[in-house]
């Protein structure tokens, strides 16, 4: 028989172990329970605004709102610079998976061209990828329908309606206007630098010349915000919260629509500058430098093609020549010597020379003879005579006399070699020589030779045409010197403000009649038979003053004839012409200069003359009544 064995069960123990095993994972569970509870506290109560705002992040977006930029306006209101509507096809680069497949696809509804998809390419790469960016701009109505029944399969892509700045009158007025251009990798650095990034996020484009680069600050205006409800496509759902953007503030130019149309009308095909001013208070009436281009095309803009065809023309229209062009002033600046040198007492009212034609530096055998531009010379020359006839013997003898120091002491007194404070950044210091700029320029010392040339505006000595109607207009107004300006009001949240005249020191003299002497020289230029620009201004119904000026532009030798016609036109004299009407109480000064057209008294003065004509026929010289209590600043000179 077999036998079973049994195990005795001890049930004492098995329960104290089922108890020990019970408390154990109670302990765990509480433990567990205790955690997700600690966890729940965390995420819904200490961290509650930090999950709510990457909650709402996924949801809410803050997009920025551009401001509209300000609008530039003429004298009498007219447009120069404004904001037209327009449509551009924009892409998200980080919304779209593979780009060149998506370019080529868009191409395929609406005409791209290569220089467009190369252009969008360089430009992404200084964008963030969050960000839009045109591929097109001015799209046409037909594109805008054509895409738009397409644009379900294009993620990334959208049409956008935006306002895009529009020049009206084109070329007229691009070097003191200038232009808006999408900004770059450079704009952006500057942005950064200057802590100004944040206010252009939604910004395409920066001011990059003239006045919409100088004033960008005013005219940009501060970008708004909107708070958006997003679905998980970025489509917009509703809008929660929205701060308006700030408009730029609008500039009044007191350049005349009229006067620049007629300043390009008459310089047609030369190359040149016509620039006028009010003298009482450096206000620009014209402000024309030719050849020019249209700044639309820089725009959105522009290709490749356009611009190598403006950068390589031999004809430079890039160069603003009102405020950049060098020309040797030639015989335009022979008042301001004539008064240096009867303010220093070496000549008088009465004082005469002789002058056979020629002239060469006393007891100095062997010295090149200075020629007169009048074979034969001018015969006994006093100052009145040496000015409206622009006799060059008398200023050879002035200079030679007068000495380099006190010329160029005095000529930077009138601004000459430095900036006229005109405000855009395109200008030039042109050059006032003195002993210390060529022993910095030639490492040279300074001859007594070198200082012959300077008196009739030649050799070393250069000046651009704001700089001789700065110069101009501290001849008429007797020693004040104005700084020149375009913007002379704005307009902020509707509320108009004059910008303020900027004053210099000004030039003293020990006898105020000076003035008048060298004032009605430059009278007698224009009014009578014998001035070198009598012809140009017969039967005048105003009355007028000025100073002609031929500059040479190479050396001839003594014995050497200038014959034009053997002349390469790059080097013919340039014409230039400085003037002020009416004569009684100025209200414009005029500075005409023609690239190698020949002698200003045939060339420049006429020019002034149609200018001067149209600005009295239009009644501009009553329409800006100038009160005294429009702003001034004196600002210091050097």
């Amino acid at each position: 028989m077999r036998r079973n064995s049994y195990h005795i069960q001890d049930h004492s123990a098995e329960s104290n172990l089922f108890a020990r095993r019970a408390i154990i994972s109670l302990i765990g569970v509480g433990s567990l329970l205790l955690l997700i509870i600690a966890n729940l506290f965390y995420l819904q109560i200490s961290s509650y605004k930090t999950y709510q705002t990457r909650s709402n992040d996924n949801r809410i977006k803050v997009q920025p709102i551009p401001p509209n930029r300000g609008v530039i306006k003429d004298i009498n209101g007219k447009l120069l610079a404004g904001n037209e509507p327009t449509f551009s096809l924009d892409l998200v680069p980080e919304q779209i998976t593979d780009m060149d497949e998506t370019l080529t696809e868009i191409g395929k509804i609406i005409e791209i061209s290569d220089e467009q998809i190369k252009v969008f390419k360089r430009a992404i790469k200084y964008r963030r990828r969050f960000k839009g960016m045109p591929l097109k701009s001015k799209l046409s109505d037909k594109e805008v329908a054509m895409f738009s029944v397409h644009q379900h399969r294009f993620p990334g892509v959208s049409i956008e309606a935006r306002l895009a700045r529009h020049y009206p009158f084109g070329e007229y007025f691009t070097h003191g206007v200038g232009y808006v251009g999408k900004i770059n990798k450079k704009d952006l650095q500057r942005l950064e630098d200057t802590d100004q990034i944040k206010n252009y996020a939604a910004t395409r484009s920066i001011g990059k010349l003239g006045i919409e680069r100088y004033y960008e600050n005013q005219l940009h205006g501060i970008t708004g915000s909107q708070e958006v409800e997003v679905n998980h496509r970025s489509r917009i759902l509703r809008q929660l919260s929205v701060t308006p953007p700030v408009s730029g503030t609008d500039l009044h130019l007191s350049i005349d629509v009229e006067l620049q149309i007629k300043a390009k009308e008459i310089l047609g095909e030369n190359k040149g500058a016509i620039i006028a001013m009010d003298p009482r208070d450096g206000a620009l009436l014209t402000f024309y430098s030719n050849p020019t281009y249209d700044p639309n095309l820089f725009v959105n803009g522009i290709s490749q093609v356009e611009y190598s065809k403006i950068i390589g023309s031999k004809d430079k229209p890039m160069l603003n020549r009102v405020t950049q062009g060098q020309y040797p002033p030639a015989s335009t600046i022979k008042p301001q010597l004539a008064l240096l040198a009867l303010d220093k007492g070496l000549i008088t009212k009465h004082t005469t020379i002789r002058d056979p034609g020629y002239w060469h530096i006393p007891n100095v055998e062997g010295q090149r003879r200075f020629r007169d531009w009048k074979p034969g010379g001018h015969g006994h020359v006093d100052v009145l005579l040496s000015i409206k006839q622009s006799c060059d013997i008398f200023y050879y003898d002035l200079a030679y006399r007068l000495g380099i120091d006190n010329i160029s002491e005095f000529g930077t007194k009138f601004g000459f070699g430095d900036y006229t404070g005109v405000d855009i950044f395109e200008e030039s210091k042109a050059i006032m020589p003195s002993r210390e700029w060529k022993k910095s320029r030639f490492k040279q010392p300074w001859y007594k030779g070198d200082t012959i040339s300077i008196g009739i505006g030649q050799g070393y000595w250069t000046a651009t045409p704001v700089q001789l109607a700065m110069s101009t207009a501290a001849l008429v107004n007797r020693g004040k010197v104005v700084e020149p300006r375009l913007v002379t009001g704005m307009t902020k949240n509707g509320v108009y403000q004059e910008t303020p005249t900027r004053h210099r020191a000004p030039i003293d003299i020990k006898d105020k009649k000076h003035w008048d002497t060298v004032l009605d020289a430059m009278y007698e230029t224009v009014n009578a038979s014998d001035g070198t620009a009598r012809t140009a201004f017969v039967d005048a119904v105003y009355s007028s003053a000025g100073k002609t000026g031929t500059a040479q532009l190479f050396s001839l030798a003594e014995d050497e004839e200038y014959e034009v016609e053997n002349v390469a036109e790059r080097y013919r004299d340039n014409a230039m012409y400085v003037g002020f009407a009416p004569f009684e109480a100025p209200s414009i000064v005029i500075v005409v200069a023609v690239e190698n057209a020949g002698g200003g008294s045939a060339n420049a003065a006429p020019i002034a003359r149609k200018m001067l004509d149209l600005y009295f026929g239009l009644g501009l010289s009553g329409k800006r009544n100038l009160t005294t209590t429009a702003p001034t600043v004196d600002v210091n000179d050097g």
